[in-house]
Formats: C-alpha cells, sequence, structure tokens
C-alpha cells in the first residue's frame, strides 16, 4: 500500500511538473511579445485570460501603454523567466512602475469581467462562422485523382527505389509534415520510435489520460515511420498522428499551427512516453530519457544585478534567437550569450552588470528557433520579421561552451576594444564623408573637386549688342544688372510710406492711363542672354589661378589619402574580428546544418516545408508536402536567408559532427536499399503493417485501371464515323472491340487527308488506263509517300506546322515503325470518301483487299493503335493551344486559362515521348503564365472593389482557376519564370495584409484564401474542363494555326471563320 502511494505521489510530482512547464513555457511567449518581466503581472494575466495567450496579450497590451519616448523601468531576473534569451525591448512597452501596478491589477480584473460579459455573444458568432466554414471546406473536397493538377496515372503513385517519400496534406498541416520529415532522416531518432516498446503490465496498469494519449501517439507514429521506411507509395497519409496532436490544441483545425509550439508539445509527449519505459520506478529522473539525451542540453546564467551576483543552470531543448538587428547566427548568439552592458561600478572596480550565458552541456541535436515574429502594438497583431539572416553548413560551438570561458571572455574584450576603435574610424571618416556645417552634408573630395571646377571655368566672350551701347557713361554695368539695389534699399523704404498716401489720391483723381501703367510694370533689371550657361569666376588671373589649383589638388589628394587610410585600417580591424574566432583550439566541437525548415507568408498565414541534408547522397532534398525533389545549397540559401521575398528560416537543426555515428548514417556512400535493410529488423506486427498497405495500394491501383476503362473517351467522334467505318463489312473485324476502335481513328486520319489523297489518284490518270487498277494503286502509293516525305524533312517555321498536313508527316518527323507507316498510307486509298469516280472506287477497293490480308504478325496492331493515339492527341492539343490564345487576345482570359492549361498537361505526356511529339511547351506556358497574372489582377481588383458581388467574383475566379492552375504548376517541373510570375500573384495577395483600409470581413476572408493560395498542395476546386472539341473533324487546322501564329507576332486580335 505505502509503495502504491508513493508512487502515485511521484506519477503527481511528474505531472506538477510537465504542467509547470507548459506554464513556464507561456510566460516566456507572453514575456517576449508583450516586453513585460514581471511575472507577477504575467501570472495575472495568464490567469485572467484562462490559460489564453492571446487575450492575455490583449489585457497587457490594450491598456496603459506608455508613450513611445518613454523607458522601461529595469526588474531583477527571476527563476520565473525561464529561458527566452537574446529578446529586443519594444519601443511601446507597458508601464510597470510601482505607481502604476495597481492600476494594471485593476485593469487585468475588469477585462476579466467585461470578457465573460461578451463570450455568449461571441460562442454565438463562433458556431455561425464554424458552420460556414465546415460547408466551405466541404464544398472543396474532392476524391483521389479527381483534381486536374494531379497525374491520375497510376505509376505516379508508386515510390521510385529508396527515394524518401512526401506526406499528403490534409489541410493546412505542412508544419506536421516539415517537422516530422526533419525528425524521421535523423536515423537514430528513428531507430527510437520504431524500436519503442512498453510491458504489458505497464499498459494494463496506465490510468493516467496523458499517459495513454501519449502511448497511443508513440504507437501511431512508429506506424507513420514505418510505412515511411517501407511502403510503395509516394507519399504517406498522417491523419491519424494528426488527429491526437491536434487535439491539445485550442485553435481550429483551419488554422496553421506553429512550428515551434507544435515541435514543443510533440517533444514533450515523446519524452513523457520514452519515460514510461526507460525508469517507471523513478518518473523525475530523466538522465536516462533517450529523448532527453538526443535534444536537451543545459546553460549556466551567471552575471550581477544591482550589485548581487547571482547563478543558475537551466535545461533547454530548443534555443531561442532573435532575428531583429543580427546579420548571422553567430551574432545572434552573440547576443544571446551577453546580454546588458557591462560596466564598472564606482565603488568597486572589479563588479560587473549584466550577464553571460555559457553551454555547459551540448545535445547531439541542436535546435534554434528563429523569432521571426513580434507583435505591433500600434497595430494589435504579430508581424513577421523579413530580415535577412545567414547561417553556415557548420558552426563551431566552442566560443559559446563554459569550458572555453576564460579565453572567450579575453577574445570578447579584445573584440570589445576593436569594435570602439572602429566606432571612432567610423567617425572620423564620416567627417570627411558628410563634411559641412548646414543641413546639406557632402563629401569632401567632392567638393574640393568641384570648387576646382568652378575656378578652372572661363567666362565664353559676348559680342556687344545695340542695347549696350546706348548705354550712358554714368550708368555702370553693375547698376545696369541691378547690382547695387540692395545699397538703395534704405532710401526706398524711408519714402516709401510718403508716396503711398499721395501716390493713392492722386491715382482717384486722376486715374493713369494704359501707356502709365504699362511703363510702371517691372522691368527685368539684365536680359537672361547675358547671363552665363554655368557658373564661373568673372575675374582671375593667371597666378590667382594656379595658386588656387595648386593648393585644391594637393588638398584632395591628401584627403583622398586620408579616407583611404581609414577604410582599410577598418577594414583590417574587422579581419581582426573575423578571424578572433579562428583559432583551432576553438574549432573542436563543429555541428553540421541537418535541417532548415522554412516559412513562406506572413504572420498570420503561410505555408512550411524543410529543406533536409541526406547523408549518403551528399546533397540537399526539399521536403515540401507530398513533393520530394532534390535541391542545391544555392536554393536553400534563396528561400531561408530572408530579405528578398516572403520565405526565411524559422527553424534550424544542427548535429553534432563529431557524434554522426549516433544521429546520422555512418555509411556515407550507402547504397540504395538502406531503407530495406531498416525494414528487415522491425518488429513482425510493424512489417505486416507495411505489407498490407502494399497490398491495399495494388488493389486502389486495380481498382483505378477497371474505372478508366469503363471510362467514356473525352473526344466526341463524329457523326459519320460508325457509319462511315469500313470494318462494318467485315463479321470477324467486328468481332474484336480494340481492332474496331483502332481502325476507327485511323479512318479519321484518312478522312482528314482525304483531299490529298484524291489528288494523289488524280494524277495516276496515265497509268490506270495503261496498267490497271494495281499499278495505279501502286504509283499513287509510292508518289504520295515521296510527296510526304519530302514535307516531313522540311524545317517547320513560326508560322506553319506541316505535322497539322497529314498524320503521315507527324509519323515521319518521330521515326514511326516502317510498317506502321505503310499500312496507315494504306489506309487512306481505302477511305470510302473516296468514291468519286470509277478509278476512285476500283483503287479503293484494291486497297481495301489489301489491308485485309495484312495479318497481327505483319503489323503490332498495338503499337499502331498507340501511334494514332498520339497524333489524335496532338491535333487536339493543337486544338486547344489555338482556340486560348485566340480567346486570350480578344481578352476572355477565363475561358482561355482553361484551355491552355489541358493544352500544357496533355502536350507534356506527349514531349515525354520525343521532342517532336508535341508542340512547342514554352508557347503554352507564357500564355499561361500571362493570362494567370491577368487575371490575378482582375480578382484583386474585384476584391478590394468592396462591393459584395464583385468581392465574390474575384473570391470565385482564385478558388477554380487561380488556385488549380499554380497547383498544377508548382506541382511538377516549375520554371524561374513561372516562379516568379507566382511570387509576383502572393505578394499581391500579401500586401492587403493589416491594410488599415480594408473592413474586418474582407480580411477575415483574405486570412482564409492566403493559407491555400501560399499552400498549393492543400485541398483546391476542381478546375472546370474546357467544351468538348473534335480535333479529328475535317477542318483546315493548318490555316487556322498560321492566322493565330501571325496575329501573336502582330497588334489584331485573330479571327477565324
Amino acid at each position: 500500500m505505502t509503495a502504491e502511494l508513493q508512487a502515485e505521489a511521484e506519477a503527481e510530482a511528474g505531472a506538477a511538473e510537465s504542467q509547470g512547464r507548459n506554464c513556464q513555457m507561456l510566460l516566456n511567449r507572453l514575456g517576449e511579445i508583450t516586453g513585460i518581466q514581471d511575472p507577477s503581472f504575467l501570472h495575472a494575466a495568464l490567469k485572467a485570460a484562462n490559460g489564453d495567450l492571446t487575450d492575455a496579450v490583449n489585457f497587457l497590451t490594450e491598456e496603459c501603454v506608455k508613450e513611445p519616448g518613454q523607458e522601461a523601468v529595469a526588474v531583477e531576473p527571476s527563476d520565473c523567466e525561464g529561458s527566452a534569451v537574446g529578446k529586443e525591448q519594444p519601443t511601446n512597452v507597458i508601464d510597470l512602475t510601482p505607481d502604476n501596478k495597481d492600476d494594471l491589477q485593476a485593469v487585468i480584473a475588469l477585462r476579466f469581467l467585461e470578457s465573460l460579459e461578451v463570450q455568449a455573444v461571441e460562442r454565438d458568432a463562433n458556431r455561425a462562422h464554424k458552420a460556414n466554414a465546415a460547408e466551405n471546406k466541404n464544398r472543396s473536397k474532392r476524391k483521389r485523382c479527381e483534381v486536374w493538377g494531379e497525374n491520375p496515372k497510376q505509376n505516379d503513385w508508386r515510390r521510385v527505389d529508396d527515394w524518401p517519400v512526401g506526406m499528403k496534406n490534409i489541410g493546412n498541416t505542412c508544419w506536421f509534415s516539415a517537422v516530422i520529415q526533419s525528425l524521421f532522416q535523423l536515423p537514430e531518432f528513428r531507430r527510437l520510435v520504431l524500436s519503442y516498446s512498453l510491458p504489458q503490465s505497464m499498459l494494463e496498469n496506465c490510468r493516467s489520460r496523458s499517459e495513454k494519449r501519449n502511448i497511443a501517439f508513440m504507437q501511431e507514429l512508429q506506424c507513420l515511420f514505418a510505412l515511411m521506411l517501407g511502403t510503395h507509395r509516394k507519399f504517406v497519409d498522417p491523419t491519424a498522428s494528426l488527429e491526437l496532436l491536434k487535439g491539445a490544441f485550442k485553435s481550429a483545425d483551419e488554422q496553421q499551427q506553429d512550428v515551434s509550439e507544435v515541435t514543443h508539445k510533440l517533444l514533450d509527449w515523446l519524452e513523457d512516453a520514452f519515460q514510461l519505459s526507460v525508469n517507471v520506478n523513478s518518473p523525475r529522473d530523466k538522465s536516462e530519457n533517450p529523448m532527453v539525451q538526443l535534444f536537451y542540453g543545459t546553460f549556466l546564467t551567471e552575471g550581477v544585478h544591482e550589485g548581487k551576483t547571482f547563478s543558475k543552470i537551466e535545461t533547454f531543448g530548443q534555443y531561442p534567437l532573435q532575428v531583429n538587428g543580427y546579420r548571422n547566427l553567430n551574432e545572434c548568439l552573440e547576443g544571446a550569450m551577453v546580454e546588458g552592458e557591462i560596466e564598472p561600478l564606482p565603488s568597486d572596480q572589479s563588479v560587473k552588470y549584466g550577464q553571460e550565458r555559457w553551454f555547459t552541456k551540448l545535445p547531439p541535436v541542436l535546435t534554434f528557433e528563429l523569432s521571426r515574429f513580434e507583435f505591433n502594438q500600434s497595430l494589435g497583431q504579430p508581424e513577421k520579421i523579413h530580415n535577412k539572416l545567414e547561417f553556415p553548413q557548420i558552426i563551431y560551438m566552442d566560443r559559446y561552451l563554459y569550458s572555453s570561458k576564460e579565453i572567450i571572455q579575453k577574445k570578447r574584450e579584445e573584440t570589445r576594444k576593436l569594435r570602439k576603435q572602429i566606432a571612432v574610424l567610423q567617425q572620423k571618416l564620416e567627417r570627411y564623408m558628410k563634411y559641412g556645417s548646414g543641413p546639406s552634408r557632402f563629401p569632401l573630395p567632392d567638393m574640393l573637386q568641384y570648387v576646382l571646377e568652378f575656378a578652372s571655368t572661363k567666362l565664353p566672350l559676348v559680342v556687344p549688342s545695340a542695347q549696350d551701347s546706348q548705354m550712358t557713361p554714368a550708368q555702370s554695368p553693375a547698376e545696369s544688372c541691378g547690382l547695387n539695389e540692395p545699397l538703395q534699399q534704405n532710401s526706398v523704404l524711408e519714402t516709401e510710406s510718403t508716396e503711398n498716401a499721395e501716390g493713392a489720391a492722386s491715382t482717384l483723381i486722376n486715374p493713369p492711363s494704359q501707356e502709365e501703367l504699362m511703363s510702371k510694370l517691372p522691368q527685368p533689371s539684365c536680359l537672361p542672354a547675358e547671363i552665363p550657361e554655368c557658373p564661373a569666376p568673372r575675374v582671375v588671373t593667371e597666378e590667382e589661378m594656379s595658386l588656387v589649383r595648386t593648393c585644391l589638388q594637393r588638398w584632395r589628394s591628401e584627403i583622398e589619402q586620408d579616407i583611404q587610410d581609414l577604410k582599410d585600417c577598418i577594414t583590417r580591424i574587422n579581419q581582426s574580428i573575423g578571424q578572433m574566432y579562428g583559432d583551432p583550439v576553438l574549432r573542436q566541437v563543429p555541428y553540421r546544418l541537418h535541417a532548415v525548415l522554412v516559412h513562406e507568408g506572413q504572420a498570420n498565414a503561410g505555408h512550411y516545408w524543410a529543406y533536409i541534408y541526406d547523408q549518403p547522397r551528399k546533397s540537399w532534398l526539399k521536403y515540401n508536402d507530398i513533393s520530394v525533389t532534390e535541391s542545391s545549397w544555392e536554393e536553400l540559401e534563396r528561400d531561408s536567408y530572408g530579405g528578398l521575398r516572403n520565405a526565411s528560416a524559422y527553424c534550424l537543426m544542427y548535429i553534432n559532427d563529431k557524434l554522426s555515428h549516433f544521429v546520422a548514417d555512418a555509411a556515407a556512400d550507402a547504397e540504395t536499399g538502406q531503407f530495406q535493410k531498416e525494414v528487415e529488423l522491425l518488429p513482425p506486427e510493424l512489417q505486416n503493417y507495411i505489407q498490407e498497405d502494399n497490398w491495399r495500394l495494388e488493389q486502389e491501383v486495380e481498382e483505378w485501371e477497371q474505372e478508366q476503362s469503363c471510362k467514356i473517351p473525352q473526344i466526341e467522334p463524329s457523326a459519320t464515323s460508325e457509319s462511315q467505318d469500313f470494318t462494318s463489312e467485315s463479321g470477324q473485324d467486328q468481332s474484336s472491340g480494340c481492332e474496331h476502335s483502332i481502325r476507327s481513328l485511323s479512318s479519321e486520319h484518312a478522312r482528314i487527308a482525304k483531299d490529298q489523297t484524291a489528288q494523289a489518284i488524280a494524277n495516276t490518270a496515265d497509268a490506270y488506263e495503261k496498267n490497271g487498277v494495281e499499278a495505279a494503286l501502286c504509283e499513287a502509293f509510292h508518289e504520295e509517300y515521296s510527296r510526304l516525305y519530302l514535307l516531313a524533312k522540311e524545317t517547320p517555321t513560326p508560322h506553319n506546322d506541316p505535322r497539322l498536313q497529314h498524320v503521315l508527316i507527324y509519323f515521319l518527323r518521330n521515326n514511326a515503325p516502317k510498317q506502321v507507316v505503310e499500312r496507315t498510307l494504306l489506309e487512306q486509298f481505302a477511305d470510302r470518301n473516296l468514291s468519286y469516280d470509277e478509278r476512285s472506287i476500283s483503287i479503293m477497293q484494291v486497297a481495301r483487299a489489301k489491308l485485309k490480308e495484312i495479318g497481327p504478325d505483319d503489323v503490332n496492331m498495338e503499337e499502331y493503335k498507340k501511334w494514332h493515339e498520339d497524333y489524335s492527341l496532338f491535333r487536339k492539343v493543337s486544338v486547344y493551344l489555338l482556340t486560348g490564345l485566340e480567346l486570350y487576345q480578344n481578352r476572355k482570359y477565363q475561358e482561355a486559362l482553361t484551355y491552355l492549361v489541358y493544352a500544357y498537361q496533355s502536350n507534356t505526356s506527349l514531349l515525354v515521348k520525343g521532342p517532336n511529339r508535341g508542340v512547342d511547351e514554352s508557347l503554352i506556358a507564357l500564355y499561361r503564365r500571362k493570362c494567370l497574372l491577368k487575371l490575378n489582377d482582375m480578382a484583386a481588383a474585384l476584391f478590394v472593389s468592396r462591393a459584395e458581388a464583385d468581392v465574390l467574383e474575384g473570391i470565385n475566379i482564385l478558388n477554380e482557376l487561380i488556385i488549380p492552375c499554380m497547383h498544377l504548376i508548382i506541382n511538377n517541373d516549375i520554371s524561374k519564370d513561372d516562379l516568379d510570375a507566382i511570387e509576383v500573384m502572393r505578394n499581391r495577395w500579401c500586401s492587403y495584409l493589416g491594410q488599415e483600409d480594408m473592413d474586418a470581413n474582407l480580411q477575415m476572408k483574405l486570412g482564409e484564401l492566403l493559407p491555400r493560395l501560399l499552400d498549393c498542395s492543400a485541398e483546391v476546386v476542381i478546375l472546370k474542363e474546357p467544351p468538348k472539341i473534335r480535333p479529328n473533324s475535317p477542318y483546315d487546322l493548318c490555316s487556322r494555326f498560321a492566322a493565330v501564329m501571325e496575329s501573336i507576332h502582330g497588334a489584331a486580335p485573330v479571327t477565324v471563320k
């Protein structure tokens, strides 16, 4: 009994410790957002908000805000501050002076009472909003392979060899994929999860709800990891694990979760689950917990505050770092480890202010949280920090270790002195580069050069004019130009008052005439033509010029030399600072970058993905939901550093490079099949789970193939295709449905070329009269073959595509088998539509007889069918492209985009077989991109118009056209032009976030749209298919192609009848 009570007490203590850790995490985040460091106020705000972080922030920021010019009062650091390090104080901070503490507590209590009164209203509004969101969600649901952007071929469902698998996004869950993929690619962590097991007695005696949840989550994670190892699918479905994890969050399913928050929760659960297996009798001792050993470290904080020294050791899992104000990761760490100004006290020169942190133990997996979000108090909402922050592939942690304290403190002091020298030199340099005593400052060398140029400028010679000769001798040039007017100003002012009075009276009695008025108008004192075109000295002697030139040139050379010396000195000192920690002694603890978690978007909406280094392949891979593609360090830098676009790194995961056998694959040159080796070591139940899932995949593929075989082809058969098909006379041909479909398609192609075939028959009149019908058929066959062969060899022009003229030109340009070409040409002469005269009928009958003699051994009918299907698809793509271009030039962008998208998709399947199988891919992509940009501008203009009907229309364009098309482009091989266009469109919508002139309703709609716009792998609306076409109809496609291509390079829209 005593043992049970003791176990129960220890379990309660462990739960209390976990709850305290969660509370501490909330306090740290609340303090980071609001800038408040007093734990009593943070506790009061959280208590009044019932633990809700958003409400607590509102309580603390909506009242008692100081003016921007005021400063925060320093508070003594306490244990409640946790491990949040390196924070910057915001400009607008809460007034925490002692006089205002009671007022703030009263405000918190009042806000809490007011919140109780409005909760009922908010609950009703939330129910209505959730119902609407659920309806929208259900409306956007789709079935497997239903979206036109996904390739429905079953081969694209399958995994290729040992290539890592993606993870399905089940609705704004890209954050989960980024975190899990980063952890799964750590072999030691993967081994821990897959080998996790508990005794049956422990499972039976487990009664705590949290313990049951943690065990269930661990079991689901085991199954997910097992599938990621051995599945034959291209991506896995994490729904089961996510449902358990989502239950721990208060936010709605549609809201994206914060990466650091979900990672904290996930690691806490895993830590608690492993604690059950390693040391059941002592739940508070976590030294043997593998999660703690793998991800957790300790650091020592020591310093002096108000004359008192303090020292404490804390545990950390994900170390937080501020981004704002720093250029690279080492600067972030330096700012986090040294906090506060360190100054000597007047009474005791050995005592210093501030504090320093030193890592006492580093985990094998070192994770840095980059704080890229800050709370904007003026707007009352969080904002993302897009500043550029560089980070290395290898970082040496020696300079932050307690064991290196003495040498690092000396180097920091030396660095501090060097930085002071740089500051002095920068001030000196600034005096040269911003010279002057007025508001405008200029570089001193430039000013000296300008003075020299002025002194060297000579006045042009001016010929005296007739007006100048009329100048009286008593009037000097200075007087004529008004240069002496300032000297006369006093006399004018003295007589002005009397003249005004007398002039006013005389004007009333005797009004002046028009001539007098004109004479009294102000006249220019000097003609503009007499003013020099550029400033120049009026009088300068050669001696003066020589002296000025000599002095200015010498001074300028001296100044330039001084500036260059200052710059060189600053450069040398910066190099010394950069090499300060390059000592080999400080390069003994290298950590290699393992994963980078990237966020794209704004603070309240965005998309997450991960870059993970693949050790066996020695390359970076990009894990973007279901897509896993090979990447490069250059792409990682572009997406992760920030500063250029809305994407930037949010979390960095490093691993100890000297413990690579512990956290990474030891075999750097591992061959493909390493996952399969791990599968063989799995427990039997997990191996069976993988086999069952692979069996289900085969069943799904089989069902899909059956569904496809039952579908009606999209292309409409012509009205005469059934009645005029020559196979109707042959009973044995009708016995095979496949044979019927082959000949039906080839007969369509024969009808397209019937005019050309009829001309070939007409040219054989002499041979028919002299040698009979078979000789005429043979001559027509060879002449037509020769004509088509020459056409196939011609170089196509932008306005002409010979492949549209005849099916055999298409076959010959793509090196079709000789048997396919000959049978197709013979079928041209066997077409029933050639019944013009007796000669045509005779040749047709002989050709039909020869067709019947060709057996399955002579021609591979499956191959024959595929060639004709490809040509039919080629004409279909051409019609789609031409229709789309015609609609684009007539500014019907919505209809045009649909045709162009389908043209691109169908054309891609052709180009896989050869470059001449399809049309120019770049042309389709160009006008598809143009349509997208036009539609995006149209949708954005409608959205911001604020008219309800226009807003709905803009949202429909976005949902039904733009987002599905972006989904298609991104999930295929995307070009740089397409990527730039998508970035422009996304930035257009992101720019509307937080606009003050946009009402709350539009902001809410924008918040619902942005996640789907930024995360193109989520559920999307199906794009409607374009109207069905008949690409095999007897239509002069060549002339239409020429007209459209000509109109592209001209200005007039095309019109084809």
